[in-house]
């Protein structure tokens, strides 16, 4: 490998560190905030409403536990990768400059430095509706709010084009 292709696989490597370690920052600020909250001085008595509000801030920091422990994970793959698999409409997506890379200048620029090792297919699309809902057909969508997958992956971005 060329000394300028390491030097952007580098760039690039440190772009995603750095995008994750604020992704966890983020992540940390609210699971921390959430077990303060959660958190009642035993000494002291309490109302009902103050027992219920500290339970249901102990709910949502257990439910900020998750995004910690992956944004660990992610930041630990990152520092130990040489490549990955990724989806073609996120590749679209880098190299254009859109959706999650609009804030990204680099990102056309690095995205020039992937290349594909091998096609992978992806498995089919499953839509699910729940037992009572009045969808038997797909165009029986047509104005209706649907849950195509997060903002940032590539199911969502494909769908909006």
């Amino acid at each position: 490998m060329t000394q300028d292709r390491q030097t952007l696989k580098t760039a690039l490597r440190d772009r995603m560190l750095s995008l994750e370690a604020e992704e966890l920052t983020a992540a940390l600020e609210h699971y921390e905030r959430f077990v303060k909250d959660a958190q009642l001085d035993l000494r002291e008595h309490y109302d009902n409403s103050e027992i219920a509000e500290a339970r249901e801030n102990a709910d949502l920091a257990a439910a900020f536990d998750h995004p910690v422990k992956d944004h660990h994970s992610k930041i630990d793959a990152l520092e130990n990768l040489d490549f990955s698999m990724t989806n073609p409409v996120v590749y679209a997506l880098m190299s254009d400059g859109r959706a999650m890379y609009a804030k990204e200048p680099e990102a056309p620029e690095l995205a020039k430095n992937l290349q594909l090792l091998m096609l992978y297919p992806y498995g089919p699309y499953h839509f699910a509706v729940r037992a009572d809902s009045d969808f038997e057909v797909l165009d029986d969508i047509e104005g209706a709010s649907v849950f195509l997958g997060p903002q940032g992956g590539g199911a969502f971005n494909a769908a909006r084009g």
